[in-house]
């Protein structure tokens, strides 16, 4: 379950260090978008450090599954050599689709901070709502709207100049 927008609460951490890490994955969303990657960003920490920070890679990888979400899971998970990442947070600028989402559960992640809601493809707030489903065997704490103007902003720059002429 998402928790309120307005609450950016969480636990551990003070709200600065939350902004930091989501600059961070804003950072890694604009460099995808350089490399021509829809500009998603993510980072994965643990204890305050961020042990893994990257972009979207599936066009660069030729790989559907390297939404940045799973390559940042990926990461850490070789990091610390445990597929488990139980006392880790994820910041992400785009709400997490729902084969993130399935990662993020299978990896036991604590917390989820994510920038812009998708209404189309996204799977904590929106579409399936992944982790409100009773199959579902690990639900982090989800907490929306986290850097979403800026997050959304670098979406529809990136969308704009793509768009087919006559579509808004």
């Amino acid at each position: 379950m998402t928790k309120n927008r307005s609450d950016q609460g969480g636990g551990s951490g003070t709200g600065q260090a939350r902004t930091d890490f989501m600059l961070l994955a804003l950072a890694e969303a604009a460099k995808a978008g350089a490399r021509g990657e829809v500009p998603v960003g993510a980072v994965l920490v643990r204890n305050g450090i961020a042990l893994a920070a990257e972009g979207n890679r599936m066009r660069e990888l030729a790989d559907p599954t390297a939404h940045a979400e799973m390559v940042v899971i990926r990461a850490a998970a070789s990091v610390l050599g445990n597929d488990r990442l139980a006392e880790c947070d994820l910041y992400v600028t785009l709400e997490p689709c729902t084969m993130c989402a399935g990662a993020i559960s299978f990896a036991r992640l604590r917390r989820v901070y994510y920038g812009a809601p998708d209404p189309k493809g996204g799977a904590v707030e929106s579409g399936v709502r992944f982790f409100a489903q009773p199959t579902c065997h690990h639900r982090p704490d989800a907490y929306g709207g986290l850097g979403e103007r800026e997050s959304a902003e670098l979406l529809r720059e990136f969308f704009s100049g793509r768009r087919w002429p006559g579509k808004l």
